[in-house]
């Protein structure tokens, strides 16, 4: 029987943080995922299903856990009394631990109370039932990041052979596709997803009791000390023959879905600094794409435009605007999402005995916006590669804008053949031609200056009348002629982004267990 209440809303009773000020995320499904509403009902299915587990085992009376199991509806818990209540013990398994005691009692199930959260400890609950949100989260913001492949892979094909300008330094450089441009976005799509899906399938169950050694699980099941057993271990039913503590704690996370580890890991916290870096990656990404984005809407270039709807983009002063919102809030969520990362490296570094002080509580609201800016970002980005239009006209226009100096690096060696001065004056030739070291200097099409210069013995040696050397020209100052091997690489990374992003994980894409 499941315990999993993931769908659980933020309409539980109390006061709770709606996303006023991020909007990046706010009304995100995905990100709801990783809401308190959903991290109060992670830690009531992690309690639920350890009662199960020792039911099902004869450690505990099988139903005193189905009394646990009707208990645990995150809905029925005051959300905002539990956040304040959490002061006076450092963290919110607590007083949660406490009202659903209370509630139990109310059943008439007090016995079930006392058996409840068995051995355990508050951060075994707590970071297990972090990863159980983040493993929920990542499976929702997927399904959107599926998406924006989809989309981007499509846009790439499309525009496999669209000329347009490609910008160095902010500057134009040579000619490229607008397909290579939306293959780089999906393949940095792509590899993040990968990342993700690697990380989160590797997820592991943290339970190790008091100190990590699970010294009081280990003292139950041997039956010793019982009359001494802390208030926690409870007093129910008598251990069962023959079960060993492994067995237990692989009952749990399977039951939960997650990796049984070697050992505790306490103040080991490489799953949640690997957790991050993977959703770190995805908001790096999506902030990668969404710079470009907005470099090609500004109205002096207009390659592309986000998609339109219905007061999207609106501006409480100037109604002629239509801001590109979306890829606004990916960005926003780019350059939040390191601060985040960071919290939680440093924490890791800072991590101390069999628990921190200090430093596993700065984490927590660190991994749970993290997650809910990734999610965000994830449903911003589908929508903005579903919807995106692409103006191919203006990109063809704004390829014309540097002149026929575009094709410099082409042109400089070709031009040294038939120049006296070799390189050095070919590359002045087209410096001038383009303007560049004064732009009242320049004097007229790169081509009329070429003629006009041209060595008549070069030409000659190399075989080249007067429509010779236009023909030349033609075909050095083409830009679909010096576009190297960008189409076959959109074609490349289409391929390779394919074999990334599925709808499974392959075992020999996740690492192997902790030793």
């Amino acid at each position: 029987m499941s315990t999993s209440h993931a769908s659980a809303s933020a309409s539980v009773s109390g006061t709770a943080d709606v996303g006023l000020l991020r909007p990046a995320s706010a009304g995100s499904p995905a990100a709801a995922q990783a809401g308190d509403a959903a991290v109060l009902q992670a830690m009531l299915d992690v309690e639920a299903a350890w009662s199960q587990v020792l039911g099902e085992q004869g450690v505990i009376d099988p139903a005193d856990a189905a009394a646990v199991a009707r208990r645990a509806r995150a809905e029925d818990f005051d959300l905002a009394g539990l956040a304040a209540a959490s002061r006076s013990g450092g963290n919110p398994v607590i007083p949660l631990l406490a009202e659903l005691r209370a509630g139990l009692r109310a059943d008439g199930a007090a016995r079930a109370g006392e058996t409840l959260h068995l051995a355990a400890t508050s951060q075994d609950v707590l970071d297990t039932a972090l990863l159980l949100v983040a493993r929920r989260t990542a499976a929702a913001l997927r399904r959107d990041l599926h998406r924006a492949a989809a989309a981007l892979d499509e846009l790439a094909g499309a525009h496999r052979d669209t000329l347009c300008v490609a910008r160095s330094l902010t500057q134009h450089a040579l000619p490229t596709v607008f397909g290579l441009r939306a293959a780089q976005w999906l393949r940095s799509l792509a590899e993040a997803a990968e990342a993700l899906d690697v990380v989160t399938a590797d997820l592991p169950l943290q339970w190790g009791g008091a100190a990590g050694t699970q010294a009081a699980l280990t003292d139950r099941l041997a039956g010793t000390s019982r009359a001494e057993a802390a208030p926690e271990s409870g007093s129910g039913a008598a251990p069962a023959t023959g079960v060993a503590v492994e067995d237990l704690v692989d009952a749990l996370a399977e039951r939960l879905g997650l990796r049984t580890p070697s050992a505790p890991w306490h103040t080991a916290r490489a799953p949640i600094t690997r957790l991050g870096s993977a959703l770190a990656e995805v908001t790096a990404a999506t902030g990668t794409m969404a710079a470009d984005v907005l470099q090609l809407a500004r109205p002096e270039i207009a390659e592309v435009r986000e998609p339109a709807g219905a007061g999207r983009g609106g501006s409480s002063a100037m109604p002629q605007k239509r801001n590109p919102v979306l890829s606004v809030l990916l960005r926003e969520t780019a350059l939040e999402a390191p601060h985040h990362l960071a919290r939680l490296v440093s924490a890791a570094g800072t991590a101390v005995d069999e628990r921190p002080d200090g430093a596993w509580h700065a984490e927590w609201t660190a991994l749970q916006q993290l997650l809910q800016a990734t999610a965000g970002a994830a449903a911003q980005v589908a929508e903005l590669a579903e919807g995106m239009t692409v103006d191919a006209a203006a990109m063809r226009a704004n390829l014309t804008l540097t002149g026929e100096g575009l094709l410099g690096e082409r042109l400089v060696p070709a031009l040294a053949e038939l120049l006296d001065g070799g390189r050095e004056e070919a590359s002045a030739l087209i410096r001038e031609s383009a303007g560049v070291d004064d732009a009242d200097s320049a004097h007229g099409a790169l081509r009329d200056l070429v003629r006009r210069r041209a060595s008549a013995d070069r030409l000659e040696q190399a075989g080249l009348d007067a429509a010779g050397l236009d023909a030349l020209l033609d075909r050095l100052l083409d830009p679909a002629d010096y576009l190297g091997r960008a189409p076959e690489m959109v074609d490349r990374l289409r391929a390779e982004a394919a074999r990334r992003i599925r709808d499974d994980v392959p075992d020999s894409a996740r690492p192997q267990e902790d030793l």
